[in-house]
């Protein structure tokens, strides 16, 4: 029996294959330039396993056969970076503590504290984040000199609890202006003072901030090179930096040896950028959120 009229016919509706390749390109790039960019640290790792004198053959042999972990006793053990560990750590702890301590108090009072020519000497702080610090070695150099503080850790240590870090101070008034002005009359109302503001209603408000200075302040710290180059003269005050362009120019370069304490020395600052990502993250998205 035959269906009297037209057929329907229903469309079979056209898939819009335009945002499915769109990511499957984005992320074709993005593993790409992973792959690209973790290529020298593979060659880092696989180097610091080979024997000497086999670190450059070619082809590349990605999985050294045997592999030499001895190459990381002998690299540490050749110098003295046990006590330049400990110059480091020490360096970086005090500095991490002015950072965090100095930073805190002026983008305390940059953003919750009115005052008269706040906004022009604000700007004049941001400003001194376009001075690079080569251009200020040389009177920074003759100050400390003066007050005798040469091959000492005090010239990297002391003037981070003044607040020397201007993005440190930029990142935390950022922070400070996302909190309602609401808590801080309630705070008052209750008694307290603009101390107690900022220490028991502001500051355990702003933890991300806090957690991404101190990541940045730590590698910063633990990775300066330039710093203790000019400030430190005797190898026992070297930091790990200098004991390893130290390691390079005394000895013929081993660079299996160097590649093993070169890692040796990267990893804190694996770890510590794996265990604060978190904080990491937050603090760069709200950083822009008002200001």
């Amino acid at each position: 029996m035959t269906v009297q009229g037209a057929t329907a016919h229903h469309a079979v509706p056209e898939r819009n294959w335009g945002p499915v390749l769109h990511k499957v390109f984005v992320y074709t790039c993005l593993v790409v330039g992973t792959v690209v960019i973790m290529i020298p640290f593979f060659w880092m790792i696989t180097t610091s396993l080979k024997k000497s004198g086999t670190e450059f053959t070619f082809p590349i042999e990605w999985l050294p056969n045997p592999p030499r972990w001895k190459n990381y006793v002998d690299g540490w053990t050749v110098l003295p970076f046990n006590r330049w560990a400990l110059n480091s750590v020490r360096i970086s702890a005090l500095a991490i503590a002015g950072s965090v301590i100095s930073s805190a108090i002026v983008g305390f009072g940059f953003g919750r504290i009115r005052f008269p020519g706040r906004d022009a000497l604000f700007m004049l702080v941001l400003a001194t984040m376009m001075l690079p610090f080569p251009s200020v070695i040389v009177p920074l150099f003759l100050l400390f000199k003066r007050i005798g503080w040469i091959d000492t850790i005090l010239p990297l240590t002391v003037p981070t609890f003044f607040g020397a870090n201007a993005f440190f101070i930029f990142l935390l008034r950022q922070f400070f202006r996302t909190l309602p002005l609401d808590l801080d009359d309630a705070a008052r109302v209750d008694g307290c003072n603009t101390f107690h503001v900022f220490l028991r209603i502001c500051l355990p408000l702003i933890r991300p901030a806090l957690g991404i200075i101190f990541v940045f302040s730590f590698m910063h710290n633990w990775n300066d090179f330039l710093g203790p180059l000019i400030f430190l003269s005797h190898t026992t005050k070297y930091t790990l930096a200098l004991g390893l362009r130290y390691f390079q120019s005394q000895y013929r370069v081993e660079w299996a040896l160097m590649m093993a304490v070169s890692l040796i020395i990267l990893t804190p600052n694996i770890v510590l950028f794996f265990l604060a990502q978190k904080y990491y993250i937050q603090g760069i998205v709200v950083s822009g959120v008002k200001g």
